[in-house]
């Protein structure tokens, strides 16, 4: 298929609505192609970032574009990989996946992703943060720049969330560690510490007899101490207004109906998509869900079927539930892993790590949809897919989705100017 561009400017709407407008009152009838791509991008922008949010579907270990989202069916490189038809004309799914096959007008691919690294934990800083591991910084990961960019507005829950996280979840980086996601496990279980365990009356004088305490502690001593000890205190607040907050119920994925956690699957995973979507419509700015276990060096097809049977019904049904409830158009989706596999199979039948061009799913927030960008050599030789797309781009791009400016700096701790993404936005 022919690459096509991979989202709709947010921040052009004016100039397209008056280009259209123009173009109606001349009596232009015709539509050229990119004149298509306006009027639908038109119709569908955002001009603010009043609401917009971010689903990261984290695919941790490295999922195999081959048995996914870049299926070469006609070649040897997938060997016994069965394929689907999509609702994109001419572009097919890895068997398997037969659950998204209808929702592929929804979303787009990026089968040329391209990454410098291909060890994991390096893998997932490039990934998670849009920059390269540097030992001179600890770069903030995509969710900690949004939720540092963009007002909190009326959320008293965590608004940077990490279900089911593993050893590399999202980091606050040189912004802090304020930051860093809030990390929870399996949203069939109930967050710890978060009930209020005695009556208010008891509970207050709890607090006061902490503050006398602090207090206490802070007398006379380094001045400096004052300014850990007002974080102290917001940590503690922030803790108290969430523990008492209607929206914690967006945690308990019991309050959802049977028919709506039964669509996501009898996961972890799934359970995780159904509580992220839950969160962006109580207000929460960014929400991380992994699918672990992807790592396929040895007995690759087996490995990818069982995570892609996790996969399938959560993705379907993230993508759908989103939709139906006109959240789709303000929430950034992503899905994707630190890399991909390499086109041939190993002596082992695994597939062993590939960052030279792997696929990422995008949707949502302005992204264009029914796109395919790039396309990878169906004999596997070469290591230079079409149209590659950079990390670093693929960052800028949801940034400037978002309402941001990728090229704002901002001075670390240590006085060093850093902008938000060092690549361009792909339009």
């Amino acid at each position: 298929m022919k690459p096509l561009n991979l989202h709709q400017c947010a921040g052009c709407s004016t100039s397209r609505r008056g280009f259209l407008k123009a173009s109606a009152a001349a009596g232009m009838t015709w539509l050229s192609p990119i004149s298509q791509s306006l009027a639908f991008s038109a119709e569908n922008d955002l001009n603010h970032s009043e609401g917009k949010a971010v689903i990261l579907l984290w695919l941790a270990g490295g999922p195999s574009q081959l048995e996914t989202f870049d299926p070469h069916p006609h070649s040897d490189l997938a060997p016994g990989v069965k394929v689907v038809n999509t609702s994109i004309p001419d572009y097919q799914l890895a068997g398997g996946l037969e659950p998204l096959a209808d929702l592929m007008d929804q979303v787009s691919v990026i089968r040329s992703m391209i990454s410098l690294e291909g060890d994991h934990e390096r893998g997932v800083y490039h990934i998670k943060s849009g920059y390269r591991p540097d030992p001179t910084v600890v770069h903030p990961s995509l969710g900690a720049i949004i939720c540092h960019e963009l007002p909190k507005g009326a959320v008293e829950i965590p608004n940077h969330i990490s279900i089911l996280p593993n050893q590399w979840p999202a980091r606050g980086g040189y912004l802090g560690a304020r930051f860093d996601a809030f990390q929870m496990g399996d949203p069939a279980d109930p967050i710890p510490d978060v009930t209020q365990r005695v009556d208010e009356e008891r509970m207050q004088r709890r607090l006061e007899s902490l503050d006398v305490v602090e207090r206490a502690f802070l007398a006379g001593r380094d001045p400096e101490l004052d300014l850990l000890q007002t974080r102290h205190r917001a940590t503690i607040n922030e803790a108290l207004r969430m523990m008492r907050s209607d929206q914690v119920k967006a945690f308990d994925i019991q309050l959802a109906a049977q028919a709506e956690r039964a669509a996501y699957g009898d996961t972890a995973f799934g359970r995780g998509c159904l509580a992220a979507r839950r969160l962006i419509e109580t207000g929460v700015r960014c929400v991380e869900v992994t699918l672990d276990g992807w790592d396929s060096h040895v007995n690759n097809r087996e490995t990818q079927a069982k995570r892609i049977a996790t996969l399938a019904p959560a993705l379907s049904a993230l993508i759908r539930d989103l939709k139906d409830r006109d959240l789709l158009r303000r929430t950034v989706v992503l899905c994707g892993g630190e890399f991909g596999r390499t086109p041939r199979i190993n002596p082992l039948e695994g597939r062993d790590h590939w960052p030279h061009g792997f696929s990422f799913l995008v949707a949502g927030g302005g992204f264009a949809k029914g796109r395919v960008i790039g396309a990878t050599d169906p004999a596997g030789d070469s290591k230079e897919p079409d149209h590659p797309v950079r990390v670093a781009d693929l960052h800028a791009t949801v940034q400037h989705l978002l309402g941001l400016d990728p090229e704002k700096e901002i001075i670390t701790p240590i006085g060093r100017p850093l902008a938000l993404s060092d690549g361009r936005v792909l339009t």
